[in-house]
């Protein structure tokens, strides 16, 4: 029976297995909705073996073996790879139709297999089976376990990466043939080599990250959802190195998940948006929690027309007419960060902006700090962080007083904003730059948020 944990007193379970797998690439597609306040949709994950068991495994595989029996004896759980009838309805709203298809076959065999209907998933019914019961698949398989919490996962299954057209660039071996287990290496070792891509390439791996997140799927994988984790698992697929590398899920948020608030602004309009705590992004999207789990990511995001979507990208997003009356966003980050940081505010947001040209130039010359206080980049030192597209490496970034930033507010506050708040930021850019240094990211967003916004900022 699992911990109960009260989230405001106890720290978060770090269940994830992250020294055996690593997520090193999110791909986000979801929509918003506002009248059901449910943020539905797919993410796609990109994996690389971890550190721990590439150790343990050139010595054999005892270690990685023994881990996989004490999380079986820790928990009794759910087997819930439930054949997802409606999948069409969820997919029918992303750009690309052919995610899945629910086979006949599917729906045949879940009773055999002793797995749920979606009527049993929904309603909470659990079952004994252990996640490892040798006597059903004969060896203990691998089990991936995600941080999660108040989501309901509809569908997990693997990516066919190699079907992407000119993936081919990305695979050492010219030879390939019909053995199964050589095409999932081919699958995984393009996955390897595509995470693996200098910073230098970032467009080029961003692209492909996208195209093989759109890449039919090539199986459905086991899953069991618990109330802090998502466990998934191939079955007769026993170490971390073969298991796929690149997996899709099928989710939905709920209303009542704590990592999203569905509110109104101080206009009375509706709006969403993340929280800080109590338990970062677990209700927004299955991750890994970790202290080592860095990763990039990038999201597409639907919504209504009128809605503007807000993130922590990197890029200043513009929308997409994708039909009438729906909008699409989207946002990407190329620096590997912590999944908490991932942040989404969506409402009815408007840009603050000075009233006039000349009003810019006086509040920049009032209140950027001299060139040698502003940024210690003015003398050229190189940056310690980790291998990533640097806004530094444009010498017009090391002249920024302060960074490039935007300011929304809902419409009802955007004459005071307007009056004292854009004459503040820059003063508050400069007073942090010389306690805590440059912000090392590209752009800056400042959102006016709800006054029941109860958690510390949006990163």
């Amino acid at each position: 029976m699992e911990t109960q944990l009260d989230p405001m007193k106890d720290d978060l379970p770090l269940m994830a297995n992250t020294s055996y797998l690593l997520v090193k690439h999110y791909v986000l597609d979801l929509d918003v909705d506002f009248k059901s306040k449910v943020i539905e949709g797919i993410i796609v994950l990109f994996f690389e073996t971890g550190s721990q068991y590439r150790k343990t495994s050139s010595t054999g595989k005892g270690g990685c073996q023994s881990q996989f029996d004490e999380i079986c004896k820790m928990r009794a759980t759910e087997l819930c790879h439930t054949p997802v009838t409606n999948v069409s309805a969820c997919s029918s709203k992303m750009e690309h139709n052919d995610f899945a298809v629910c086979g006949k076959d599917e729906e045949d065999t879940s009773d055999k297999k002793g797995n749920h209907s979606n009527e049993e998933q929904a309603s909470g019914i659990s079952s004994s089976k252990d996640c490892c019961d040798i006597e059903n698949h004969g060896n203990k398989d691998f089990l991936l376990v995600l941080d999660c919490c108040d989501l309901s996962v509809l569908k997990v299954e693997e990516v066919d990466v190699a079907a992407v057209s000119g993936i081919e660039k990305f695979t050492r071996s010219a030879k390939l043939t019909n053995v199964s287990k050589e095409l999932e290496n081919l699958r995984n070792q393009i996955v390897h080599e595509l995470v693996t891509l200098p910073a230098d390439r970032w467009k080029e791996q961003l692209y492909y990250f996208t195209r093989c997140s759109q890449a039919p799927g090539c199986g459905e994988l086991l899953f069991t959802t618990g109330t802090w984790s998502l466990e998934i698992r191939k079955s007769g697929i026993q170490t971390p190195t073969d298991f796929p590398h690149a997996i899709r899920i099928w989710y939905k948020t709920k209303p009542e998940g704590r990592s999203v608030t569905w509110t109104t602004d101080q206009s009375g309009r509706p709006c969403v948006y993340t929280m800080g705590s109590p338990i970062n992004n677990r209700a927004l999207f299955p991750c890994q929690e970790p202290p080592v789990a860095l990763s990039t990511w990038q999201a597409s995001v639907r919504t209504a027309a009128g809605f503007v979507v807000l993130m922590s990208g990197e890029n200043s997003a513009e929308p997409v007419q994708l039909r009438e009356g729906i909008l699409s966003w989207y946002y990407y980050v190329t620096m590997p960060m912590p999944a908490s940081t991932f942040t989404i505010a969506v409402g009815y947001w408007q840009e603050v902006k000075q009233q006039s040209f000349t009003a810019a130039i006086q509040t920049n010359i009032e209140f950027s700090l001299p060139s040698s206080q502003a940024d210690f980049r003015w003398h050229e030192e190189i940056c310690g962080h980790v291998e990533y597209p640097c806004r530094f490496q444009n010498p017009a970034a090391r002249l920024q007083a302060v960074i490039p930033y935007r300011v929304f507010a809902p419409c009802c506050l955007m004459e005071r904003c307007g009056e004292h708040l854009l004459q503040l930021i820059p003063q508050c850019l400069s007073a942090a730059y010389i306690t805590l240094g440059t912000h090392p990211f590209s752009r800056l967003d400042v959102l006016i948020v709800p006054s029941n916004f109860s958690s510390l900022g949006m990163a």
